[in-house]
């Protein structure tokens, strides 16, 4: 069998039909009622996928792109369509053996010009694609600190001023551990990019302007800011918490504290991908599924999902549908919150 007709496997399964996932919300506060409403279904609509799903993002052409990191692949697919494979390879791209369980990208995000920029993971940098074409120009953003290279970008999030700013746990390292001996940076940082939406299609990155800002996590991973931008939050998967930070003038960030710990929770699953929604509020993959909690760190309930989640994003035309990658799934449930596009 080709690599290609591997590649489509996935795809080919999630074109048959899927029943509604098992149904539960696990409400814990009433506000949750104003977010979740009574009739709110959980919809599997693709599945089949090698083992871990991650970094979706809903494109201005109305589809879903996601990433599924074994098969070192970024898929597409849109209401009525198959998933198709629409990047190959997405992460490494090296012509020796990658040895490790995650060659893949991760993470992906839009800026202001719709552009979708990626966490390259096993590829080792930050790109940008151009246009909407899998086979267009791509800008690499970043690939070094202090002239080294960066452990493996998982995920990222414009802010409105076009800075760029992205985690960079071991993942994306063929053993994933901080002893890889690929390993060049000495901690697991967060970065800002000052200027990464000015940066001309096909320069090279500045990478003289690339700053640190958080460099005590152990293995930061989600990132997301509050609609105000003024606080930057971290789901940190080494800890199992959610973090936040207070956003400086400047673009650096102070002192974090932990938002919400969900260390001593038993079922599978844990602090991953975030987004938030116009009023403020988290939804990121946790214990169980996907966890909602509100800007001051109260959980508010649980989207139970059969699949150990990932990561989330809002898509449709009114920005109120929560997709949401899995295992080996992509899902969807429709909410009444309205959700910051990103």
């Amino acid at each position: 069998m080709t690599m290609l007709k591997f590649l489509l496997l996935p795809a080919m399964m999630a074109a048959l039909a899927f029943p509604a996932a098992t149904q539960e919300i696990q409400r814990l506060d009433p506000a949750l009622d104003r977010l979740v409403p009574a009739s709110a279904k959980l919809e599997r609509v693709a599945t089949g996928f090698d083992k871990w799903t991650e970094g979706p993002v809903w494109t201005r052409s109305g589809s879903l792109l996601f990433a599924v990191i074994p098969a070192n692949s970024i898929m597409q697919w849109a209401a009525g369509k198959d998933a198709s494979v629409f990047i190959h390879p997405s992460g490494y791209i090296g012509e020796t053996s990658y040895g490790g369980p995650e060659p893949g990208s991760n993470g992906m995000t839009l800026d202001l010009d719709g552009r979708v920029s990626v966490a390259g993971h096993a590829r080792r940098n930050v790109w940008r694609l151009e246009t909407l074409d899998p086979h267009g120009q791509i800008t690499v953003l970043a690939d070094s600190y202090q002239g080294k290279k960066l452990n493996s970008p998982n995920d990222l999030v414009y802010r409105s001023d076009g800075s760029l700013y992205f985690t960079d746990p071991p993942y994306g390292l063929p053993t994933q551990s901080d002893s890889d001996p690929l390993k060049e940076q000495k901690i697991n940082g967060v970065y800002r990019i000052p200027a990464a939406r000015k940066q001309k299609p096909g320069a090279q990155p500045d990478r003289d302007s690339l700053q640190l800002i958080i460099s005590d996590l152990p293995r930061p991973n989600g990132i997301a800011f509050s609609p105000d931008e003024k606080t930057l939050y971290i789901a940190d998967s080494g800890k199992k918490a959610w973090m936040s930070y207070p956003v400086k003038a400047d673009g650096s960030v102070g002192e974090g504290k932990v938002l919400l710990d969900a260390s001593g929770e038993k079922e599978a699953g844990g602090p991953d991908g975030i987004r938030v929604d116009k009023k403020g509020n988290i939804y990121g993959s946790g214990p169980g599924g996907v966890w909602i909690i509100s800007a001051e760190g109260k959980h508010l309930g649980t989207i139970k999902v059969p699949e150990v989640v990932s990561n989330v994003a809002w898509g449709d035309k009114d920005g109120k549908t929560l997709y949401i990658t899995g295992s080996t799934s992509i899902f969807r449930i429709k909410l009444t919150a309205t959700g910051v596009r990103n």
